[in-house]
């Protein structure tokens, strides 16, 4: 990848777009560190800490830093990435959406894109109010009237302004500069949480080859040396080597499965055309083994995690007596309960979202128009189930893959001992995904102005 910026800052056009990509990640991190007005972002930062196994904790991960302290652009792009997968179910569910994706053109595709723009305010909407609801409810603004119409107001108004820029400044990427928009964006938000993360694991280290002294607890008194000792972090060499080596091997088994694929070989038949022959080329249909992207994680994250949240708006704990505070203790965020949970979802999202997004049915019949056949399966139906097989087998392996990714930083963090550490497997997929996708699309710009064939 770095030979390829290399090759691609020679070329003044693509020099041109990644300084635009560049600036315009500039200008997001800058909007993510302007503090929204009213808000206590001290006592934001410390009540959401302790929401780390709520919903809150997976818009944290897909938003950065910009969340905890209720900047400007908090919400990111989420409210634009639910918008487009709301889109995308419906397209499927109602057919006046399903025939203008497919039968409308250019002119479907720029109303399909209005219509998610629409909704991706709407939600906005949604989720500022929701989010104002939180710190108003629990104390977090910095006005004496925690109440006032204007303060409220002025905390939506400028989430929503906040997630309509964002979305306007990733299609502006995506035009201008290099690579998808809000992939770009996702990107820039995950790893703004990096040097925070460094900055634990150094502070970590250092208390493992500091230990505190006997004679500094006695210092302290019995109690505040208990605090003291609990709240403290230690990581050993052991654990620091061992979430080394955990990173490297996901970003390696990412790139890999992101790569994979399975090809199915079509045949075309020849046919006579006065004196010309066409047809006769082999082919084949790539079938990616993780199709479904991030997505099944995400949907089984915020599914998993629904109860905590609930728990959470009713001020629940697991400090609680009764049957919610024993059912939080069992359904801990880092127990064996939730942990198997996560596991099905993610495998049933999987098989979901594959489902939704490739019809085999539909590209049977397209090779059969096309005068396509998969050799050894008649074309139509046959070529459909075997089409359908082939898609369940792979499905599967994906899904295992984003099952492993999920739940390996878990087990991490149990190893350990620190639950802050687990680095999410959706970053690490988000980053690496994105990381390969730039990095082809450069690859690809400079092949088309190398290529001689289209000027000789």
């Amino acid at each position: 990848m770095i030979q390829t910026l290399k090759n691609a800052w020679k070329v003044p056009e693509l020099k041109n777009k990644i300084l635009f990509t560049i600036f315009a990640l500039l200008v997001f991190r800058l909007g993510s560190a302007v503090p929204t007005p009213f808000v206590n972002t001290e006592a934001l930062s410390a009540y959401l800490e302790s929401m780390s196994g709520t919903i809150f904790g997976l818009l944290g991960t897909m938003n950065g830093t910009a969340f905890s302290m209720a900047a400007v652009f908090a919400l990111g792009v989420q409210p634009y990435i639910n918008s487009s997968i709301i889109i995308e179910l419906l397209t499927v569910a109602i057919p006046a959406l399903e025939r203008l994706a497919k039968e409308g053109g250019e002119e479907g595709r720029k109303k399909i894109s209005a219509i998610t723009r629409y909704t991706t305010v709407a939600i906005a909407l949604l989720q500022g109010f929701g989010y104002y609801t939180i710190m108003r409810t629990n104390n977090l603004l910095s006005v004496g009237d925690v109440n006032g119409f204007w303060a409220g107001f002025v905390i939506v108004i400028t989430f929503v302004a906040g997630s309509a820029f964002v979305m306007w400044l990733g299609e502006q990427i995506t035009d201008k500069g290099i690579g998808n928009g809000i992939s770009m964006i996702l990107f820039a938000g995950i790893l703004s949480r990096m040097p925070s993360l460094i900055q634990t694991i150094y502070q970590g280290v250092y208390n493992s080859l500091h230990p505190l002294t006997p004679e500094a607890l006695e210092s302290l008194g019995e109690e505040a040396a208990a605090q003291l000792q609990r709240s403290r972090f230690e990581l050993p060499i052991w654990g620091l080597i061992l979430i080394l080596a955990g990173v490297l091997a996901m970003v390696l088994f990412v790139v890999y499965i992101q790569n994979a694929e399975r090809r199915i070989p079509v045949q075309y038949a020849k046919r006579v055309v006065g004196r010309k022959m066409y047809g006769g080329q082999s082919s084949h249909i790539p079938l990616k083994v993780n199709m479904s992207g991030v997505l099944p994680i995400i949907f089984a994250q915020s599914i998993a995690s629904l109860p905590a949240t609930i728990c959470a708006f009713a001020g629940i704990t697991e400090q609680s007596e009764g049957f919610w505070g024993g059912f939080l203790r069992v359904f801990d965020a880092n127990g064996f309960i939730y942990t198997v949970v996560y596991f099905l979802l993610i495998l049933a999202f999987s098989y979901f979202y594959s489902t939704m997004q490739f019809d085999p049915t539909e590209v049977a019949n397209n090779l059969k128009k096309n005068g396509g056949f998969v050799p050894g399966f008649r074309p139509g139906k046959p070529t459909a189930d075997f089409i359908r097989k082939v898609l369940n087998k792979i499905t599967f392996f994906g899904a295992m893959f984003l099952s492993v990714i999920a739940i390996a930083p878990i087990i991490t963090g149990n190893a350990i001992g620190q639950d802050s550490l687990a680095i999410g497997g959706t970053s690490i997929i988000i980053v690496v995904g994105v990381a390969l996708e730039t990095s082809k699309a450069l690859e690809a710009q400079l092949m088309m102005r190398h290529y001689k064939g289209f000027l000789e």
